[in-house]
C-alpha cells in the first residue's frame, strides 16, 4: 500500500510538472523566435528525455559488469519502444477523448514536413543504430556513430532553419512564474522550465523505485525491467505533456514531443551504447527495434499516402506493444 501510494504521489507531481514545462516551454520558444515544430521536436523532446540518458549511462559506467550493459542496452531500446508504440497510442487515445475540444476530429492537425521529416529520421537512423550490432567489428561499429552523430546534428539544424511557421494557436497562457506580466524576462522563462524539469525529475525518480520494487515483488526478469518498467516510468509520465497540447489542439506540439524524442534516442543514445558496449542485442531487443519500427511506419505510410495522421493510426501503436506484452508473457522472450 506504501509502494501503491507513492506511485499516485509522484504521479501526481509529475503531472504538476508536465503542465509547468509544457507553459514555460512555449513561452521559451517563444522568447527565441522559433516554431512551433522546433519547440516540440527540439526544446521539449530533448528537455524531458534528459533525465532518462541518465539510466543507460548509470548502468553501463557503474553497473555490475554484463549486467549493467544488459540494463543499459534494455533501456537505450526501451525508449524508443514505448515513444514508437505506447506513446503515439495515448496522443491517439487523447485526441478522440478531447474531441469535443477541438476544431477538427477526424486527423490530427500537425505540419506534415515536420513530422515526415522526423518519422523518416528515425526510421532511418535506429534502423543503421541496431544492423551496428551485426557488424563484424567495433571500428566498423564506430563509422556508425559517427553516422548517428552527425545525423542528428543535421535534424537539428535542418529543424531551426527550415521549419514554417505553421499558423497555429500562439495565444499563450501567462508565465506561471510570472502570471501579472504579458511578456516576462528570459531569467524567469528559464527558471520556470528548470524548476518544472527538477519536478519532473523527482516525481520520475520515486515512480521507478516504486515500480522496480512492485516488479520485484512478481519476478519481472532484469532485462524486462529494464525495457519495459523503466522507459515506461520515466519517459511516458513526462509524456503527459503531449497530452496537455492535444487537449488544446496544438498537435504538431505534441506528436512533435515524441517524434523527437524518438529521433533523439534512436541517434545520440544508441551511439553513446555502441560505443560504450560490445552491442549485443538479444532476441528480446531486436523484437523490440522490429516492433517500434513497424509502429513508426504505419504513421509514417498514412502520412505519405493521404498526407495526414489520424488518431487511428496513432493507437495501433498499443497493439505493436501489446504483442510484446504477450511475447514476454508466455515466455516467447525471456
Amino acid at each position: 500500500m506504501l509502494e501503491i501510494g507513492l506511485l499516485l504521489l509522484s504521479l501526481g507531481i509529475i503531472l504538476l510538472g508536465a503542465e509547468v514545462f509544457t507553459n514555460g516551454v512555449e513561452w521559451l520558444g517563444k522568447k527565441l523566435n522559433l516554431s512551433e515544430g522546433a519547440v516540440g521536436s527540439i526544446l521539449a523532446a530533448v528537455g524531458t528525455a534528459l533525465p532518462e540518458t541518465m539510466i543507460p549511462v548509470i548502468a553501463i559506467l557503474f553497473g555490475p559488469g554484463e549486467e549493467g550493459h544488459d540494463i543499459g542496452i534494455g533501456a537505450i531500446l526501451g525508449a524508443p519502444f514505448m515513444l514508437g508504440t505506447l506513446a503515439f497510442f495515448l496522443v491517439g487515445v487523447a485526441a478522440i477523448v478531447f474531441k469535443g475540444r477541438r476544431k477538427n476530429t477526424d486527423f490530427m492537425k500537425v505540419d506534415i514536413s515536420t513530422m515526415s521529416r522526423d518519422l523518416s529520421f528515425f526510421l532511418i537512423v535506429y534502423s543503421l543504430a541496431v544492423l551496428a550490432a551485426f557488424l563484424p567489428t567495433h571500428n566498423m561499429k564506430l563509422l556508425v556513430i559517427i553516422f548517428l552523430v552527425g545525423a542528428y546534428g543535421f535534424y537539428v539544424w535542418q529543424t531551426l532553419t527550415r521549419e514554417d511557421d505553421l499558423g497555429e494557436d500562439h495565444d499563450l497562457s501567462p508565465l506561471f512564474f510570472s502570471r501579472k506580466s504579458p511578456d516576462p524576462s528570459l531569467n524567469k522563462v528559464l527558471l520556470q522550465v528548470f524548476t518544472a524539469l527538477v519536478l519532473i525529475i523527482i516525481g520520475a525518480k520515486v515512480f521507478v523505485g516504486s515500480i522496480e520494487h512492485l516488479a520485484g515483488i512478481i519476478g519481472i526478469p532484469q532485462f524486462v525491467l529494464a525495457l519495459i518498467i523503466a522507459p515506461v516510468a520515466t519517459e511516458l509520465p513526462e509524456k503527459f505533456n503531449s497530452i496537455i497540447w492535444v487537449s488544446k489542439g496544438k498537435d504538431t506540439l505534441a506528436l512533435g514531443n515524441i517524434t523527437g524524442a524518438m529521433v533523439f534516442q534512436s541517434s545520440l543514445i544508441p551511439a553513446l551504447g555502441i560505443a560504450l558496449t560490445d552491442w549485443n542485442l538479444t532476441f528480446a531487443a531486436i523484437m523490440s527495434v522490429i516492433l517500434a519500427l513497424a509502429s513508426a511506419l504505419v504513421v509514417y505510410l498514412q502520412l505519405k499516402i493521404r498526407k495526414v495522421i489520424t488518431p487511428y493510426s496513432l493507437m495501433t501503436g498499443g497493439v505493436f506493444y501489446l504483442i510484446f506484452v504477450v511475447l514476454v508473457v508466455t515466455g516467447v522472450i525471456q
